[in-house]
C-alpha cells in the first residue's frame, strides 16, 4: 500500500500579546519620556502596528499595551489606536518595571489564564526585561524605543550606514538582555511571532 502522507501538525497558537505602547505601539523613538507637552507626531501609530493588531484580532488573539508613563502622557498617546486594543486599568503596584508584576496583572485583566504562549513586544529594556522575569517569549524593536531615541524624521534623515550602526547597537543590546528575537519594526511581527510558535511546537520554553 502507497504510504500515507504525512501532514506537519499545525503550529501552536498564541495565547496573548502585550505590547509596550511608547516606542512601540506608537512614539517611534520613545521620546514622549522626556518633559515637556507631548507633540502629535508622537501619537502617530509605529510602521506596521495597525496591521499587526488587525491581524491578531483575526486570529481572536488578546492583546494589550503597557506603559509606565503618567495616564494622562499614557492614553493621550493611545488615542490613535484602535477601540478594541485593550488597556488594562492596573492597580498601582510597588513593583515598577523590571519586575514582572505589570505583565501578569495585564493578562489576569485580559482574563488569559496560562503564560504559555504569551507574548510580550517592546522597544524598551526594562519593559521587555519584565517580561522576561515574567515567563514570556519576547520581542524585541531594534529601530524603536529609547535605545535609538529618533523620531521618525531623524530616523530618515541618517544615511544608510547610520541606520545600520545604530539598529545594530541596539539589537547586541537587546539580545544582551536575553529577548527570544529582534526585529526592526512592528511591519516584521508576523513572521517573528509565526517562527516562534515553530519554536515552541518544537518544544522550546521561554
Amino acid at each position: 500500500m502507497p504510504r500515507a502522507e504525512t501532514k506537519p501538525l499545525p503550529a501552536p497558537s498564541l495565547t496573548a500579546v502585550l505590547f509596550g505602547l511608547s516606542g512601540c505601539l506608537v512614539d517611534f523613538g520613545s521620546r514622549a519620556r522626556q518633559p515637556g507637552i507631548v507633540p502629535a507626531e508622537h501619537t502617530q501609530l509605529t510602521p506596521g502596528a495597525l496591521e499587526s493588531l488587525q491581524r491578531l484580532r483575526q486570529l481572536d488573539i488578546p492583546c494589550a499595551w503597557l506603559d509606565e508613563l503618567p495616564p494622562a502622557i499614557s492614553h493621550g498617546l493611545a488615542a490613535s489606536l484602535p477601540a478594541w486594543v485593550k488597556s488594562p486599568q492596573l492597580p498601582a503596584t510597588n513593583n515598577p518595571w523590571p519586575a514582572p508584576h505589570a505583565c501578569w496583572q495585564a493578562l489576569m485583566a485580559l482574563d488569559v489564564r496560562q503564560l504559555d504562549g504569551c507574548v510580550l513586544v517592546s522597544g524598551e529594556p526594562k519593559l521587555l526585561q519584565s517580561g522576561l522575569n515574567a515567563g514570556l517569549w519576547t520581542i524585541g524593536l531594534a529601530s524603536c524605543g529609547s535605545l535609538c531615541g529618533l523620531t521618525p524624521a531623524e530616523w530618515q534623515a541618517l544615511s544608510q550606514q547610520e541606520r545600520e550602526i545604530k539598529r545594530a547597537k541596539a539589537t547586541v543590546q537587546l539580545f544582551g538582555l536575553g529577548v527570544h528575537s529582534v526585529i526592526d519594526h512592528l511591519g516584521e511581527l508576523d513572521t517573528c511571532l509565526a517562527d516562534i510558535s515553530l519554536r515552541r511546537l518544537k518544544g522550546e520554553k521561554p
